[in-house]
């Protein structure tokens, strides 16, 4: 019986001992008087020793932590919510013992686990007011992206200071070309000869053949976006094709927009305009609203590692449409014809993708007649005709995204005239020149260098 006391006992002071051993890791002991500070994680506990004792203490805000008194001497903080908070402690005369600032935080030791673990290296953790702070540099932009999504896992509240290595602004080169749908058969395009000889794209990529067609090309012709889809498949250039449609008037340019932003950041662009539309408001007034038109584009780049380019690319082409107008109140509002797209691509620095088939039929009749005589019963029919036409276009987005830097401090940009300077007097009287001839050393692209080529002029030197 004896021994089963003692060893109850022991077993009573050992747990004991761990429990103060565990206590004093958590422990943390505040001078007479003084203003000191605790740092709890969300969840944990912490106890603050007192340099004299106390009877009384009041919680700033119950809600952020939960403070009990331990002894006379301690008390005990459990953190409940991220944020700040303090804890006035007062003795039996309710003089101002001391006060003890309490900041609860989320687990940042384990949030810098898991976040090196993801492969986000060179990210650092810590709080602020109960937010956490992301600071450091990492890889690309993915990296900091995962950093981010998972502090948001601990906490709602982050804030990103993270520097990214490597360029991480993104220019979108997008060609608009709206063509014939059977632009490819009246060009004469020979694939036989794609791949044979890519020294000359003329000769070896794309056989130009005679207008009237006799390339070879399946029964029929080859529609505008299955040519460009060879063009780019097959790595040449697709300048080639849609300079030698636009010669033959085959096609034409919508529109060429160059347009750069962040990475994760959108970027629109629109050529057209806008048309009013009245909308009825409350007690009979009339409120007008815009509808855009024209030739538009949104995209979203995220640079990812390697070089390569998330691209959410969403372009658009749309025309007013008065045929099918809609009348109200007098008032002729008109229809919209709409081409759309929207997907999501990867691509390396300086590679195209096209976007096809995006089909518009317009059918057209056109009426010829005599005056008066067209309208004579039985015999007016003799003097007029009609004539009915269907057309058919396809239109292509060709997008090529660059990563490119801003261009230094004095450096020269180039603009649409450096290939074309004023002519002096000499060339306008003697030779009968309107503009000069080209500079030796024109400058470098508008504002922006591509990476690439600043790469290769790196490996040059």
């Amino acid at each position: 019986m004896r021994s089963s006391i003692i060893g109850i006992l022991a077993l009573a002071l050992a747990s004991f001992a761990s429990l103060s051993a565990a206590l004093a890791a958590e422990t943390r002991v505040a001078a007479l008087g003084s203003v000191s500070s605790a740092q709890v994680i969300q969840g944990k506990s912490k106890t603050v020793q007192m340099a004299r004792s106390f009877v009384d203490l009041v919680v700033g805000d119950p809600e952020i932590a939960d403070v009990m008194p331990l002894t006379d001497r301690s008390l005990y903080i459990l953190g409940k919510k991220a944020g700040t908070t303090n804890v006035s402690i007062f003795d039996g005369l309710k003089q101002l013992v001391g006060v003890v600032e309490v900041e609860v935080t989320y687990n940042t030791p384990r949030l810098a686990a898991d976040i090196d673990r993801l492969g986000s290296r060179g990210a650092r953790i810590s709080t602020a007011n109960g937010k956490t702070v992301l600071s450091g540099e990492v890889e690309d932009g993915v990296a900091a992206a995962k950093a981010v999504n998972l502090a948001r896992q601990y906490g709602p509240e982050v804030m990103n200071a993270m520097q990214v290595r490597g360029s991480q602004q993104v220019m979108l080169e997008v060609r608009f070309i709206e063509a014939s749908r059977s632009a490819g058969k009246d060009l004469g395009v020979n694939w036989r000869a794609v791949g044979n000889n890519y020294g000359d794209p003329l000769k070896g990529a794309l056989n130009f053949a005679a207008a009237s067609g006799t390339g070879g090309l399946a029964s029929g012709g080859t529609p505008f976006g299955a040519v460009v889809g060879r063009v780019l498949s097959s790595g040449v250039q697709a300048d080639v094709l849609v300079q030698a449609l636009e010669e033959k008037g085959l096609a034409r340019r919508l529109a060429e927009p160059n347009l750069i932003t962040m990475s994760g950041e959108k970027a629109s662009f629109l050529a057209g305009g806008e048309f009013p539309i009245p909308i009825q408001a409350d007690q009979g007034r009339i409120t007008v609203d815009y509808k855009k038109f024209g030739v538009g584009l949104t995209f979203t780049p995220t640079v990812l590692g390697n070089g390569v380019i998330n691209l959410r690319i969403e372009p658009e082409v749309s025309q007013l449409d008065v045929n099918n107008a809609i009348r109200t109140a007098g008032i002729a509002i008109p229809a919209l014809i709409v081409r759309r797209a929207s997907t999501v691509i990867e691509l390396r620095d300086g590679q195209s993708f096209a976007i096809a088939g995006l089909l518009q039929s317009v059918n057209q009749e056109t009426q010829q007649q005599l005056p008066w005589l067209a309208d004579v019963p039985v015999i007016g029919s003799l003097f007029r005709s009609a004539s009915f036409e269907k057309k058919e276009t396809d239109l292509a987005i060709i997008v090529t995204p660059h990563l490119v830097r801003p261009a230094r401090p004095g450096e020269k940009l180039r603009t649409p005239l450096d290939q074309s300077p004023m002519a002096n007097d000499i060339d306008r009287v003697l030779f009968g020149r309107t503009s000069g001839p080209a500079p030796e050393r024109p400058a470098r692209a508008g504002g922006y260098i591509l990476e690439s080529k600043r790469v290769r002029d790196a490996a040059v030197q």
